[in-house]
């Protein structure tokens, strides 16, 4: 926990307090609650199957290899995966059996809660609860941010933001919603000066830059 405090970012967001952690997660220490968004578990399966190309098949492994850490060091009660937690329906039921043994160990005894992404409309039956979007307290969690949305936690966008010359992935926050970092791997990203969040996001909005410790910064337009 002392780790949270000096690498992330911690703020308050429609009466709750939160942590951007470095490690592109976010941290809701009053309710023991993990977020992380865009997993996109089985990404190098699905583009072997769709255009031929091979990846190195590691992603998997490396995306619940930092999620473990994270549960191990934070321990939550709760996990919210923010939607595109699997590259595809069929990529999520062609995980071998190694990577459904240590998600399910990741998921024993938490409530762990699957929101539907575009990705991934049909979350496989590997436990948890699928929802289109879940609501606790004054928050609300999506996949994909609303221009109406408030108190909205969403992720979709993949954003990264540039400070000083060196591009991360990142946080954006204005006043009524958040978008957070994928968490995956083998996952791109949309710079914040692109129109469909410049669109999006208040001109007063924030970007919180991840990596060994999280950086808050305008967000670049």
């Amino acid at each position: 926990m002392n780790t949270t405090s000096s690498t992330g970012y911690a703020f308050s967001f429609h009466g709750a307090a939160l942590c951007a952690l470095g490690a592109r997660a976010l941290w809701w220490p009053q309710e023991t609650t993990l977020i992380a968004s865009d997993l996109h578990l089985g990404k190098s399966e699905r583009v072997a199957r769709r255009t031929g190309v091979s990846l190195p098949p590691y992603e998997t492994r490396d995306t619940l290899h930092r999620l473990e850490g994270l549960i191990a060091e934070l321990s939550p009660k709760r996990v919210i995966c923010l939607g595109d937690s699997f590259d595809d329906d069929r990529a999520a039921n062609s995980l071998g059996p190694q990577d459904k043994a240590r998600l399910s160990a990741l998921m024993q005894g938490r409530h762990w809660i699957w929101v539907e992404g575009n990705h991934d409309p049909t979350p496989p039956p590997l436990g948890g609860e699928a929802v289109a979007q879940f609501s606790l307290g004054s928050l609300i969690f999506r996949h994909i941010a609303t221009p109406q949305g408030v108190g909205e936690i969403s992720g979709h966008y993949h954003p990264k933001a540039s400070l000083r010359g060196q591009s991360r992935p990142a946080f954006l926050m204005d006043r009524n919603r958040m978008i957070l970092p994928a968490f995956g791997t083998y996952t791109g990203g949309l710079r914040s000066t692109d129109p469909a969040l410049t669109a999006l996001m208040e001109k007063q909005a924030l970007a919180i830059l991840t990596g060994a410790r999280a950086l808050p910064c305008p967000m670049p337009r």
